[in-house]
């Protein structure tokens, strides 16, 4: 992690407000997008690292490969806000696109199923989506 990196998540903790407008913002274009399962998980009371995370499942490569582009596209070209990293999408079975203060998770469903991250983080209070 690097200075900026932390400056900047110092920056976006301040502002709950934005965290949840990307969060959501990420959620709906993978909605919009035939995502499945799409769940938001706030965070912030389990740690400080991060105040959102946004998971679905995609059913092919190609898929999971045109929800992160179309999040990055949302959340970078029309919130103008910055992608600090992504790992993942060459393997395509689960992609996170690091955006600070939220976490875009994206996996095909075996990938999903054997991890559970929604148990793991099961005490986070989920987020309605509508």
């Amino acid at each position: 992690m690097t200075i900026s990196t932390i400056t900047q998540q110092s920056a976006n903790r301040a502002q709950p407000q934005r965290s949840l407008e990307l969060a959501l913002a990420a959620a709906r274009t993978a909605a919009d997008h035939r995502g499945q399962d799409i769940l938001v998980l706030d965070t912030r009371a389990q740690t400080p690292l991060f105040d959102y995370f946004v998971l679905a499942t995609g059913t092919s490569r190609r898929q999971l490969h045109a929800l992160s582009e179309e999040i990055d596209h949302r959340l970078q070209d029309e919130l103008h806000d910055r992608r600090l990293g992504i790992e993942g999408y060459e393997e395509s079975r689960w992609i996170v696109l690091d955006y600070g203060n939220v976490v875009i998770h994206l996996f095909d469903e075996e990938t999903r199923q054997y991890y559970r991250l929604e148990e793991l983080w099961a005490d986070a209070s989920r987020v309605n989506l509508s």
